[in-house]
């Protein structure tokens, strides 16, 4: 014999009115508008961000164009590696001023990061043509290539390094 749905006892009943109710809520959701825009959540969750992010745009770049973003009084902060330029801003403490690769800011980075090296000398001038990296060895090359790939997984590419007069 199967068994019989009683509304007679006090759990049957409750069920359903509760699905009742679920089903209500469901079908005929509450239109009364809030008095205010809810700003964030006891338990921390803001609705709102504090600010927007700053927007991005992609954009071209001569090494003269590039060199006033090295983060100095908190501005954004550019690299190029390989023609590409990348907004590490998000990576202040290294590539900021007095960061570990802080030099490499606002300048085209391939030949140091080619050569693993953070010294001055792997900068090329930013009144002089870019550096073609004609002389890098095959394993210097796979090295900036891995940087690349490191720079496009984690920062935004935000544009490309042309010649001085290219623009």
């Amino acid at each position: 014999m199967a068994p019989s749905f009683n509304l007679g006892a006090p759990v049957n009943t409750a069920l359903l009115l509760y699905i009742l109710y679920s089903v209500q809520k469901i079908l005929l959701p509450s239109t009364s508008k809030p008095s205010k825009v809810p700003n964030e959540f006891r338990q921390g969750y803001s609705w709102l961000p504090k600010t927007h992010p700053p927007t991005v745009v992609y954009q071209i770049y001569t090494p003269k164009t590039l060199a006033p973003f090295n983060g100095e009084n908190g501005g954004r902060i550019l690299l190029a590696i390989q023609g590409t330029v990348f907004d590490v801003t998000a990576g202040r403490n290294f590539y900021g001023p007095n960061g570990m690769y802080g030099n490499f800011a606002g300048r085209d980075a391939s030949r140091g990061m080619a050569k693993q090296s953070f010294d001055v000398e792997m900068l090329t001038p930013i009144d002089q043509p870019l550096d073609k990296l004609d002389d890098l060895k095959p394993d210097e090359i796979e090295n900036m290539k891995g940087w690349y790939d490191h720079f496009a997984n984690k920062y935004i590419i935000c544009g490309k390094l042309v010649e001085n007069d290219a623009i």
